[in-house]
């Protein structure tokens, strides 16, 4: 297998959120060349309803200075001297509220994130404010703030609003955040966004640690008519966030499935990685990975394994149907329009919880003034990150709260 330039693989992942319609998948287009809507539902609405994502490679012209990505020539001045900076992976997330548990799922793999804020309507819309909250929660440091569709507003509008905006994350860890204004449509000033992505959203430095994978998209990829002897195993798609793994390593998929009314986990073998569209012997954390697996291509159709969390085998956490959380409410529901106050959670209330790309229903069954005890009603496997908590309001799931695991 050739050796891939290290600068051409994912080594970042960056979200792209905000309300709904203000522009998050034409911005992603833009700057990936990708339309991340693929799936026939999205398609017919025009909206985002599944995690989105693609790859780009940023460059920058030694000649004029200029951002610009997944060209080995400057689009500006047309220089072939040209830098390869990185190549990081976009990541749209659906803006609509009922989609929110998507957003909770995809803020997991975040190393920063670009807040899209269209110029013609007032800021904060709803989803605006439950997605800056929910960056808060998920610990993004690390945040450009794109103003986009100035193409359809008027000089003095488009500054009404960039002090809009200026007001609503002033007491936010977000304060000063970059505001670029953009049209996407018409890549205008993209290149400056993605001058500022290069210099306010830097790659983590990752710890050496047990291999870890949070997946959010799993795949069949055989077509209809394969012969058996041809079948391709389950893809499993998503974000190496700790460790390495490679070719034919024995991994382990938790919560596996049910058996005899227990979930018991799944074990495979890793037949094949790909990232960044590269086939590639090994990949660690950062960007988006694609491994290829020995188990039964059916498992993996229809996202069957989103969620799942991947280890090598016997590294894993155990999955659990009882936790304790020392919890946290908000004073107003995030993202509704009126200001709704946060009620206090009761015995026997039911709450939808996101552990990472983990999502499931607990019942409050204890309760003290800083902890809950929760029954879930599908397990899942433990992590030390914060648990979004929501509460369902006028028929959505909103976010209410977060907390962290104590006890299980």
């Amino acid at each position: 297998m050739n050796k891939v330039n290290e600068k051409l693989l994912s080594e970042a992942n960056i979200g792209i959120v905000g309300h709904v319609a203000h522009g998050k998948t034409i911005l992603t287009k833009a700057l990936t060349g990708k339309l991340t809507l693929q799936h026939s539902e999205e398609l017919k609405r025009g909206i985002t309803i599944k995690l989105g994502y693609a790859d780009a490679t940023i460059y920058q012209c030694k000649n004029c200075q200029k951002y610009f990505t997944n060209k080995d020539f400057c689009p500006y001045c047309f220089s072939k001297d040209v830098e390869i900076k990185r190549t990081v992976s976009f990541l749209d997330a659906p803006g609509h509220e009922i989609l929110m548990a998507t957003v909770l799922t995809a803020s997991a793999l975040f190393d920063g994130a670009i807040l899209v804020i269209a110029a013609n309507e007032k800021c904060p819309q709803p989803q605006t404010k439950e997605h800056l909250k929910i960056l808060e929660i998920s610990n993004i440091s690390n945040l450009v703030i794109a103003q986009n569709k100035i193409d359809l507003v008027t000089k003095e509008q488009a500054i009404k609003n960039y002090n809009e905006i200026l007001e609503f994350i002033k007491n936010t860890k977000f304060s000063n955040a970059p505001i670029i204004p953009i049209s996407a449509q018409f890549n205008a000033n993209i290149h400056y966004l993605i001058e500022a992505i290069e210099n306010y959203i830097p790659t983590p430095k990752r710890e050496s640690k047990k291999p870890l994978m949070y997946v959010v998209r799993s795949f069949d990829i055989n077509k209809p008519g394969t012969k058996i002897n041809e079948l391709k195993g389950a893809v499993l798609g998503g974000s190496i966030v700790s460790g390495k793994f490679k070719e034919n390593d024995e991994i382990e998929i938790k919560p596996g499935l049910i058996f005899e009314s227990k979930y018991k986990r799944l074990v495979a073998k890793i037949i094949s990685i790909k990232k960044s569209n590269y086939n590639v012997s090994e990949a660690g954390a950062g960007g988006l990975v694609g491994l290829m697996t020995s188990l039964d291509p059916s498992l993996a159709q229809n996202d069957f394994l989103a969620g799942r969390i991947v280890g090598l085998v016997n590294e894993l956490e155990n999955e659990v149907n009882k936790i304790e959380i020392e919890y946290n409410l908000f004073e107003k529901v995030i993202g509704e329009e009126s200001d709704l106050k946060v009620e206090d959670l009761k015995v026997g209330e039911k709450i939808m919880l996101n552990i990472a790309t983990q999502k499931t229903l607990g019942e409050v069954i204890r309760k003290t003034k800083e902890k809950i005890e929760l029954k879930l009603y599908y397990p899942i496997v433990p992590l030390n990150v914060n648990v979004a908590i929501s509460r369902q309001i006028k028929r959505s799931w909103r976010l209410i709260g977060f907390g962290k695991i104590t006890t299980y």
